[in-house]
């Protein structure tokens, strides 16, 4: 591994988890600030995972310019790329030039929005995307996207003309690869957390599967869960109220 050790940039696309800007998909059932607040959760626990990977040069790559600032204090110790391009494709392919344009021989880029992807997923696209017989890497979500994608060249047609943010995704990626000739290796399939019934999925699983990662997604879940308990009162026969002496807390999912 000495040889590869900088030989792949590992570049996670993130967006600044600004209020009223990242994962307004979950709103409801977060509200804006708590949606913001999970983002920035989600965006600490990938930075952590990211860092254990061996052979796997570290990289941000951020929107907007001008928050260039708060990604240094999120992750230290990481190159810092800004996003440059219109739709998602575009920032992509800039992306992997870009990475390849610092001398590395193999690119991974990933999103933020699977905070319980093993860190072994991560190991074995390192290893993947350097193996003689695989041209592309990528980790498929469950609805139909990829989580993943790793390249040692940039290949404009994965990325132009994309319906992205559709089931299509990963499909049209795959029917365009095997135009090209290329040769496809897939991680495991995993899910992304977009909607409420995903943020349901994720609490579920967390709580069924104790351990430290993904720490800040489970702390914040977990402030969550104290908050959303219900607060009964006790019984005052005395003096009955006509709403049963009690309130409503919300249930928080």
């Amino acid at each position: 591994m000495a040889g590869a050790e900088r030989a792949v940039g590992l570049a996670i696309m993130a967006k600044a988890p600004r209020v009223g800007a990242v994962k307004t998909r979950l709103c409801p059932p977060l509200r804006a600030p708590e949606a913001a607040e999970l983002a920035r959760c989600f965006l600490l626990d990938t930075v952590e995972r990211v860092r254990m990977v061996a052979g796997a040069r570290p990289i941000v790559a951020y929107t907007p310019v001008e928050a260039q600032a708060q990604f240094e204090e999120a992750a230290p110790g990481f190159a810092l790329i800004p996003q440059r391009g219109g739709d998602l494709g575009e920032r992509q392919l800039h992306l992997l030039e870009e990475i390849l344009g610092l001398g590395l021989q193999a690119a991974l880029v990933i999103g933020t929005d699977s905070p319980t992807l093993p860190r072994e997923c991560l190991d074995e696209a390192v290893s993947l995307v350097m193996a003689p017989d695989v041209d592309v890497v990528l980790g498929p979500t469950e609805d139909g996207g990829y989580y993943l994608i790793g390249l040692r060249a940039p290949y404009v047609a994965l990325f132009e003309d994309m319906p992205w943010s559709t089931p299509a995704v990963l499909g049209r990626t795959l029917e365009r690869a095997q135009r090209l000739g290329l040769r496809v290796a897939c991680l495991p399939t995993w899910f992304d957390v977009d909607t409420g019934a995903d943020l349901e999925r994720l609490r579920v699983e967390l709580e069924a599967t104790p351990g430290a990662s993904p720490r800040h997604t489970r702390e914040f879940l977990g402030r969550r869960v104290v908050r959303a308990v219900p607060v009964v009162k006790p019984a005052n026969h005395e003096h009955h109220t006509p709403d049963g002496g009690g309130t409503a807390a919300s249930r928080g999912r």
